[in-house]
């Protein structure tokens, strides 16, 4: 169906991706390769940055790249061509960038419940997305 399809997850929360998963696999049909994004957030302050170990990022990102390897290895069906692609900074900002490197077609994005009390932050970061984008976004509930 589409060429390039990007998965923007959060690995520490299964819900970014249980349901969103299953569409992009689809989405990507037979030859189409399924971009998986995790971010690593940025502190947002210097002054917190400036307590952290100087290579922080770099640890953060390269624990984070593994950690994604690994659940692209476990999670993406076999036979999907998937990519694993690891960022820094601001959610959405990050998700509309990757979007454009990757050439995606579509940005496959789990919104989390309302119930939820962390759906207050998640749910803001899809919704900047979905305002922001210039290309289509299938939200998954």
């Amino acid at each position: 169906m589409f060429d390039n399809v990007l998965l923007p997850i959060d690995l520490t929360h299964p819900e970014s991706w249980e349901t969103a998963l299953p569409l992009a696999v689809k989405m990507c049909g037979e030859g189409g390769t399924l971009h998986v994004l995790a971010i690593v957030h940025d502190v947002g302050s210097a002054m917190v940055a400036g307590y952290l170990p100087k290579d922080y990022e770099t640890k953060a990102l390269q624990g984070a790249k593994a950690e994604l390897d690994a659940f692209v290895e476990k999670e993406v069906p076999e036979g999907t061509r998937a990519r694993a692609h690891v960022g820094h900074g601001h959610v959405p900002e990050h998700i509309l960038s990757a979007a454009k490197d990757v050439a995606a077609d579509v940005i496959v994005i789990a919104a989390n419940p309302p119930s939820e009390l962390r759906t207050f932050l998640v749910g803001s970061h899809v919704g900047k997305v979905v305002r922001h984008a210039d290309r289509p976004v299938l939200v998954a509930r």
